[in-house]
């Protein structure tokens, strides 16, 4: 069977119509340089296109600011003796008698183990009555009992110990090795030495928040800036609730890289190439180095220093721009920060584009070679 060279003349037309009914709907990692920028402001979209330069970096390099409130910093240390409701005190009592008020017949030694101070301060002693206990040291304790118990016996010798109790302790939980509840004594007075006190954290340090919440107030530090800095390794109280956890900022990768997914910060700052490095670089045979872009969510103070303007209200959409052939691209995107929630965007190369219309064309080509093979023509 022999095609007549007028049907393969329409064979050849009707593919060529499929071709071009196709040609726009290739398949592509995403929109192309020309689609963002018809997005723009400028050309009645949304959205505000800048070019990464000198300045936008400086205006744009934001590091979450964290730390703890002047509340926090300006308590002082609890006394390590300081006795509160809920403690547990030992208590030794020696009277100068043979037969005493405590002792039993023939020993002058009382022991008194775990006397605990009840929700209004104050425990109770026989023969001494209620004494009150919260808000003083153990020493003042035992010159109370011991006054209470003289016009009693004669020259009596009290001995007070504040031991571990629910009374001054503090909650620990998250990544940390040994979570549980502490008390606050002599040698865990202070945020880092609690935190020592837990077996230290579980999780990279560089990226630890650690986040204190006392009563309704709540402060959140970086456990490097932590140990930096002697100012924000504030005094605990009794009740503090201390959170270890790891950093909850990501970042998206999408398009012409060469992997594709939501990529958690594993350092306190991460640039644009350390962003592009983490997500295994450009596609060697797809991006574009000329077209990287970062999506975000702008405030309005840092939208307004960018775009050199001052009315802007609200968050604004930003797409920043990175051209890494440019004579200093490869230095503003190392030196451009990524921010919480920004999308990376890589676009495919025109060259991408150019080598799949040629791919899509030699396809129904060799077909109808092939059908014309196959006929006989």
């Amino acid at each position: 069977m022999t095609v007549r060279p007028q049907n393969r003349a329409r064979v050849a037309i009707a593919l060529a119509a499929i071709l071009a009914v196709t040609g726009c709907a290739l398949p592509r990692t995403g929109p192309t340089k020309d689609e963002i920028y018809e997005g723009s402001v400028q050309r009645q979209g949304d959205a505000y296109i800048v070019e990464v330069n000198e300045r936008v970096t400086a205006q744009t390099s934001v590091v979450p600011a964290l730390g703890f409130s002047s509340n926090f910093r300006r308590a002082g240390v609890v006394g390590s003796d300081t006795i509160q409701p809920g403690d547990n005190l030992g208590l030794q009592i020696w009277e100068n008698v043979d037969d005493g008020l405590l002792s039993a017949r023939g020993l002058n030694q009382t022991a008194l183990n775990q006397v605990q101070v009840d929700g209004d301060g104050f425990i109770f002693v026989p023969y001494a009555g209620r004494i009150k206990a919260s808000g003083n040291t153990p020493e003042q304790v035992r010159r109370l009992i011991t006054e209470r118990l003289a016009t009693q016996t004669p020259d009596p010798q009290v001995l007070v110990s504040r031991l571990a109790g629910d009374g001054a302790t503090v909650s620990i939980i998250g990544g940390i090795n040994a979570q549980g509840v502490y008390p606050i004594e002599r040698p865990t007075r202070t945020l880092t030495a609690m935190l020592a006190r837990a077996g230290g954290v579980s999780i990279l340090p560089e990226i630890a928040e650690v986040t204190v919440t006392r009563g309704n107030q709540t402060g959140t530090v970086w456990l490097q800036d932590l140990y930096e800095n002697p100012g924000l390794d504030i005094a605990l109280r009794g009740g503090d609730r201390i959170l270890v956890e790891v950093d909850q900022r990501a970042f998206t990768a999408l398009g012409a890289t060469a992997g594709q997914t939501r990529v958690p910060f594993d350092t306190q700052t991460i640039s644009a190439l350390e962003a592009l490095a983490r997500v295994g670089g450009l596609s060697p045979l797809l991006a574009d180095p000329t077209g990287i872009f970062i999506f975000r969510n702008e405030e309005a103070a840092v939208a307004n220093a960018v775009l050199g303007r001052t009315d802007l209200q609200g968050e604004q959409r930003m797409v920043y721009v990175l051209n890494l052939t440019e004579p200093n691209g490869m230095f503003e995107a190392r030196d451009f920060a990524i921010r919480d929630n920004d999308t990376v965007y890589v676009t495919e190369a025109p060259y991408t584009q150019f080598t799949k219309i040629l791919s899509a064309f030699s396809s129904p080509l060799t077909t109808a070679a092939s059908f014309n093979q196959l006929f006989g023509g």
